[in-house]
């Protein structure tokens, strides 16, 4: 089921935690929703899960408005907050069986369920303990459980990983990616490498407002703007290599990376390359240009030069 979110706006008090943003996910399409603290992504995420109602705007969901028939439409999400809410003095085996009666799953079916979310889940050595006795990774296991019970058709994950040690990670990650195929899911999460290996598109929002919304390299091409290069040329005398470098048209900047070894950052004039340029000077000089590597924005430096602000 896709979801359409126009123009929502929420406050608390005085503030507005998110002030009127529009977004568009599809069907198996996984979302990465990315902000520094308080930026208003759980507060968006409760939106859409209609655990809170927006002041403005309307959700619109599978064609339906979450205004109006919200009561049908809860029942295509599943939902893990942020702060795992669960049952500590149940076993884990029970917490699932009341959490799909309460969602409605036939009393037939329920059996088979649990042992389903079980197995992706990778809970079977802790399914008779009690929630309170279970590690931090495992209780975030037991909501992801209960977050997918129903099958849901969209899944909104904040945080899901958090807890988790690096190879139930990597599982939580591979399990994300095979849903997501199938199902439309929006994921929020502070780790960014964790956006970069599952999720399809990139939202960042900022202060309530969206900042940015495209893939990883999209966002990076946007923000970045200019071609960075590591240059090495050998054969030459480092300062006027350096001299050489910053005459070429399409350079803007040069500066030394390690002058001992003839290595240089080079950046190109917006929406130029130097390349050719750089090439070009080196057969002309005699020189040994041997290594040219383009230097690409990371996620975590698009991240911070969206929400320094």
């Amino acid at each position: 089921m896709d979801i359409q979110v126009e123009n929502i706006t929420k406050s608390y008090g005085r503030q507005k935690a998110v002030d009127r943003i529009s977004f568009h996910v599809k069907t198996g399409e996984i979302l990465g929703f990315l902000g520094p603290n308080g930026a208003g992504k759980t507060t968006t995420m409760k939106m859409i899960t209609s655990y809170l109602a927006p002041e403005e705007g309307n959700i619109i969901i599978g064609g339906k408005s979450m205004l109006e028939e919200a009561d049908e439409l809860k029942r295509h999400i599943g939902y893990l907050p942020e702060n795992n809410p669960l049952y500590m003095d149940m076993p884990v085996i029970d917490y699932l069986q009341f959490s799909a009666e309460i969602l409605g799953i036939p009393k037939d079916k329920i059996p088979e369920r649990i042992r389903e979310m079980v197995r992706i889940t990778g809970l079977n050595a802790e399914k008779h303990k009690k929630i309170g006795e279970l590690s931090k990774g495992y209780r975030q296991r037991v909501g992801l459980a209960q977050a997918m019970i129903h099958d849901p058709d969209i899944l909104i994950l904040d945080e899901p990983t958090s807890g988790l040690d690096p190879n139930q990670i990597v599982e939580i990650r591979k399990l994300i990616r095979e849903l997501g195929k199938e199902k439309t899911v929006i994921l929020s999460t502070h780790i960014l490498q964790e956006v970069e290996a599952t999720c399809d598109r990139i939202l960042i929002i900022n202060k309530g407002q969206i900042v940015a919304d495209g893939t990883a390299e999209t966002l990076s091409r946007q923000v970045q703007g200019q071609q960075l290069l590591h240059v090495k040329i050998e054969d030459g005398d480092p300062n006027e290599i350096f001299k050489a470098l910053q005459n070429l048209p399409a350079i803007s900047l040069v500066d030394f990376t390690d002058r001992q070894k003839n290595k240089f950052e080079v950046q190109s004039k917006p929406e130029m390359t130097s390349n050719r340029e750089i090439f070009k000077l080196c057969v002309d000089r005699g020189w040994a240009l041997t290594e040219m590597i383009p230097i690409e924005t990371k996620l975590e430096d698009i991240f911070r030069e969206l929400t320094m602000n």
